[in-house]
């Protein structure tokens, strides 16, 4: 008899919690064994929690040290996890542009969302954080990228992403392009205000979004 996935995902979501490396492992290894798809195992288990997480950081009762050593052991788990996910291949991946706008260095979530992205089959270019605005362009005709992901996390770097899509209007490449943004004071009103495609409330809502934006 066989692991109950739903005691499967429970335990890697307490381990992404409790920043316990060596469990998550443990119970990717669990996952793989009992045959439990390997993108549920990720999206239920440990992106679940990882959301507890970001939400106690919030509250302060989290702060940088525990969330790195969450993110930590949610990386663990993917890496045992991610070979195992099955992914459309006949269809050409779809490209993202990824990064946190100049000015700001936040990037947990940018990481969670690019760990969510490459998960679901998605080819993720990440510019990291703090990155100059020009850039996303830049990397987006370099790639030939179907998506731009921007994320901000201080109300003051907000700005820099109109300047993305004022600057993708500019150069006459705003409609070849999809916009979704994310980060904690950003909301839809703000993404649609600043002429965006999307707007995300985290992480685990960016593969839905891509889909969507590049269905044909």
């Amino acid at each position: 008899m066989g692991v109950d996935k739903e005691e499967v995902f429970k335990n890697l979501a307490k381990c992404v919690v409790d920043g316990d490396e060596e469990g998550a492992k443990r119970w990717a290894e669990e996952a793989v064994k009992n045959n439990i798809d390997a993108y549920e195992a990720i999206m239920k288990g440990l992106a679940e929690g990882m959301r507890v997480v970001s939400e106690l950081y919030e509250k302060g009762e989290y702060y940088v040290p525990e969330v790195l050593l969450s993110a930590s052991a949610m990386n663990m788990a993917v890496e045992i996890l991610k070979p195992h996910i099955k992914v459309d291949k006949t269809s050409k991946p779809i490209t993202v542009v990824l990064g946190v706008v100049e000015g700001d260095i936040h990037d947990i979530g940018k990481n969670l969302v690019k760990i969510m992205l490459d998960s679901a089959g998605f080819k993720v270019i990440d510019l990291g954080k703090d990155v100059p605005l020009s850039e996303f362009v830049k990397a987006a005709k370099e790639h030939g990228a179907e998506v731009i992901g921007m994320s901000a996390l201080m109300t003051t770097t907000m700005p820099g992403m109109k300047k993305v899509v004022d600057l993708l209007v500019s150069e006459g490449y705003r409609d070849r392009v999809k916009i979704m943004i994310g980060g904690a004071p950003t909301t839809m009103d703000y993404a649609k205000s600043i002429g965006a495609d999307s707007w995300g409330k985290d992480a685990s809502e960016a593969v839905g979004i891509v889909r969507s934006l590049t269905a044909k």
